[in-house]
């Protein structure tokens, strides 16, 4: 009995220990392939970036154009400086636990990390304003078309969680990183298979972008951008 025991909790372990490898091949292996930027004659003049603080990244959009104003969607006066002079928003999808409760890799608690890897959590989308953006090795910029900003909008907008008016959904907390930024509730779970990174490169394809096959990291989108 105790031998079968024990040869059940081997092969349990040994299942996690596969899934764990296999993911590993995919994840540093399937970024290298590239999904190609769509072709289109349309005039390209829509400014977007992509951003990373070394490890998560953010589509940042201007915060008005022909196609939206995004002060009417996600208000200035939500954030602590409630000024109305920034000119580009950054908006990310990510684990609400690791947004709210992790301001430091340092304070990451396991419990945390299981419910994130897992599809245990909610989701939260994170939206910072910004004066002004740089390209450098952290920031990427490209140009978009009408239609093709118009489907980025659309992918968006349409991950966060409305109310019965049909407006974002704050969501109340002092857990912000700046004056700049504030949180809202989104749809979806966040997984080791489906990371604010994925979400990222899946905006950039919907986009007609340049993106990755596949990636849950960063760099797996930068490396098409160098």
């Amino acid at each position: 009995m105790v031998k079968k025991i024990i040869i059940n909790i081997l092969r349990v372990l040994g299942g996690i220990l596969a899934i764990v490898i296999i993911y590993v091949i995919l994840a540093l292996a399937l970024p290298y392939i590239e999904v190609s930027k769509k072709a289109t004659t349309d005039v390209a003049n829509i400014p977007v970036y992509i951003y990373t603080n070394g490890v998560h990244t953010d589509i940042v959009l201007p915060v008005k154009s022909t196609q939206i104003d995004w002060n009417t969607k996600i208000p200035y006066a939500n954030t602590k400086d409630a000024t109305a002079d920034y000119q580009y928003i950054g908006i990310g999808w990510g684990d609400k636990g690791f947004y709210l409760d992790t301001p430091t890799w340092a304070e990451l608690k396991f419990s945390t990390a299981f419910k994130a890897a897992f599809w245990l959590g909610e989701s939260a989308l994170h939206c910072t304003y910004y004066t002004e953006m740089k390209e450098d090795d952290d920031c990427k910029k490209m140009f978009l078309t009408s239609k093709q900003y118009q489907d980025l909008i659309k992918f968006i907008d349409t991950k966060f969680d409305k109310d019965v008016d049909g407006k974002n959904i704050l969501v109340p907390t002092n857990a912000v990183y700046g004056e700049n930024d504030a949180f809202y509730e989104a749809s979806g779970r966040y997984s080791f298979f489906c990371t604010c990174n994925t979400w990222t490169n899946n905006a950039l394809k919907v986009a007609g972008q340049k993106a990755a096959f596949w990636t849950p990291t960063d760099s797996g989108i930068f490396q098409h951008y160098k």
